[in-house]
């Protein structure tokens, strides 16, 4: 994943209350960027993450073979750090030409590839080494920053060939879905799902593709409490922690709660470190009134642990955070500006995947979690109906959360407790009588899990949740903007469906016709090029392929967890972390293992 360099500064982004730094580019750029870049921020393009690989170094006219090969330290959007050899001999304002290939995830998605950039020694210095000896160190400055050149080398291709490939898929599905009419009279009901499987999939992306975030107002800044719930969470809890108090937002309108739900690891001591360093180092902040620490008397749960966090806020918003995401430092400022509208009684941001280069599992979540937010999100925010306010990261009015929280607390389904699938349980009280948004502007980065076992446990636990959960909203979503009641209703029946769908083509008509499923697998094709192709056009990045790879895993993994979900969905157990009902599960599960090994004993 990339890892930004740490900075001497906790706070780095924090506003400034003793105006004693000016810029947030520690760098300091000596050439004006190009216009085309003048609205990224400082803080973006003055952001340097660790780096390890070669960079060959040559002075300008001279041929490859002759430059020097250095190894690079830090890369920022306009620099790169380099320890050089020994042989090396650079003064600063020498003009070079540098050479080398970022691997994946040392910068953010997207940059990943080989560069060629003119660049200039901005810096030349001596650093101890390990041993007792010395390195001698380079820093250079872009001529250009990556984000340009990129633009100009790579992205502008993806781009338009993305565009291009998109309008011929939409094109071909809906001949495809034309076909089906010829068949009607053979099935009525396969081909008429057929049909409005596919309008509602392409319509999913026309919707999303028109949806705009709402623009940042400078005179909005209204106060905000962020909730951080955490239960075994030691690896990432004094990250997720620092993210959010290192917000580009007012000190005053800003604090931070954190609690913990009695972890059995080390997650209390993580979070005690973190809460003494913040206070420690960044007390002109006003650390001490704005990060709180609360643990509850008893392992109570998710939803506990948040209710508690909303009774001890003071601000009117509160803003939902998982204890292993991480928001970046404007998150919270583009995150409320859906709240000007009073009707507006919940924003989700957008989730990319942090640990994302780490296996191929992770690879194929990174292209399913973007689609899922850019896409498909921001169709619902086009009608002001999402339908879940996803976990790690949103924000709710503090008076709605506080007026459902008795009915959230004890939410039982078939009588049994609801202890999962708390985003979109209580984004239905919400949605039930104001509107819920989504800001694609407003990111946090999550830990997926990387191994397929979790992740299976992952995908089974939210599909009964969004089974539970649809059902409940089904009762009053007809209330809402007449054609997003329709997306609802038939997003509801489609999935349900499609088990029997896939095989009654893949198995049934092959095995009593004779018939190849070439349609229905084309149809597939042009369904999975959708969310790869939509991946590259968005995000520029070389993960698009895993797109294709996540429909064919879905269409023969994932979707048979539907049918398991239909006679299931009532379970409150989460399989991946220790809950009272997970503790009771096991408990029975034991006894009964016992008692069959007991009634299988046969006596001497």
């Amino acid at each position: 994943m990339a890892l930004p360099r740490e900075d001497r500064r906790t706070l780095t982004y924090v506003p400034d209350p003793e105006h004693l730094r000016v810029s947030a580019d520690r760098r300091g750029r000596r050439k004006a960027l190009p216009r085309r870049l003048s609205g990224m921020s400082l803080q973006q393009l003055g952001l340097r993450y660790v780096a390890n690989f070669p960079v060959t170094i040559l002075a300008d006219g001279r041929r490859k073979k002759s430059g020097i090969v250095g190894q690079a330290e830090d890369v920022s959007y306009t620099g790169v750090l380099v320890e050089l050899p020994e042989a090396a001999r650079l003064t600063e304002q020498d003009q070079v030409k540098l050479r080398f290939k970022l691997p994946p995830g040392t910068m953010p998605e997207g940059f990943e590839g080989k560069v060629k950039l003119k660049a200039t020694v901005v810096r030349t210095f001596e650093t101890p080494g390990e041993g007792g000896g010395t390195r001698r160190m380079a820093a250079f400055e872009f001529d250009e920053p990556l984000t340009s050149y990129l633009q100009r080398k790579r992205w502008g291709f993806s781009v338009y060939s993305a565009s291009a490939t998109l309008l011929a898929a939409v094109l071909f599905i809906v001949l495809l879905r034309a076909e089906s009419v010829i068949y009607f009279k053979y099935n009525l009901v396969l081909y008429l799902y057929s049909l409005i499987a596919a309008a509602f999939l392409i319509t999913r992306y026309f919707f999303g593709a028109l949806y705009r975030d709402v623009p940042i107002n400078p005179d909005y800044t209204p106060g905000v409490s962020i909730i951080i719930p955490c239960f075994n969470e030691a690896d990432w809890i004094q990250r997720t922690v620092i993210s959010c108090m290192n917000q580009d937002y007012p000190l005053d309108k800003l604090e931070v709660i954190v609690v913990d739900d009695r972890s059995t690891d080390a997650s209390a001591a993580r979070i005690q470190s973190v809460v003494e360093l913040v206070h420690g180092e960044a007390e002109r902040f006003s650390t001490r009134e704005r990060l709180k620490y609360a643990v509850l008397e008893e392992n109570g749960g998710k939803r506990v642990a948040l209710v508690k966090g909303v009774e001890m806020a003071k601000h009117d918003l509160v803003v939902f955070v998982d204890s292993d995401s991480f928001l970046a430092p404007t998150a919270i400022r583009h995150l409320v500006q859906p709240f000007q509208d009073p009707k507006m009684g919940g924003v989700a941001g957008r989730t990319d995947v942090e640990n994302k280069y780490t296996n191929t599992v992770t690879k194929l979540q990174t292209v399913r979690y973007y689609i899922a937010f850019r896409i498909m999100k921001a169709a619902e925010s086009w009608f002001d109906s999402v339908t879940c306010l996803s976990g790690p990261l949103s924000c709710y009015r503090k008076e709605l959360i506080l007026k459902h929280a008795d009915a959230w607390l004890n939410q039982k389904f078939l009588g049994q407790p609801a202890t999962f699938g708390d985003d979109r349980s209580m984004t239905n009280f919400i949605l039930k009588t104001h509107r819920t948004a989504y800001q694609d502007s407003a990111i946090c980065s999550t830990i997926v899990p990387s191994r397929m076992n979790v992740f299976l446990k992952q995908q089974m636990r939210w599909k009964r949740s969004w089974l539970r959960e649809s059902l409940r909203a089904a009762g009053f979503i007809w209330r809402k903007e007449p054609f997003m009641a329709l997306f609802f209703y038939i997003g509801l029946i489609v999935p349900i469906a499609a088990p029997i769908v896939v095989l009654y083509n893949l198995v049934y008509v092959p095995a009593v016709y004779g018939v190849f499923p070439g349609t229905f697998l084309t149809g597939l094709l042009m369904m999975a090029m959708l969310m790869s192709l939509a991946h590259l056009l968005f995000r520029k990045s070389r993960l698009w392929v895993f797109g294709f790879v996540f429909c064919l895993f879905y269409e023969f993994v994932l979707l048979w967890q539907m049918p398991v979900a239909w006679v299931t969905f009532w379970k409150s157990t989460w399989g991946t972390r220790e809950t009272p009902q997970d503790v009771e599960a096991k408990r029975k599960k034991e006894a009964r293992r016992k008692q069959k090994t007991k009634g299988t004993d046969v006596p001497f």
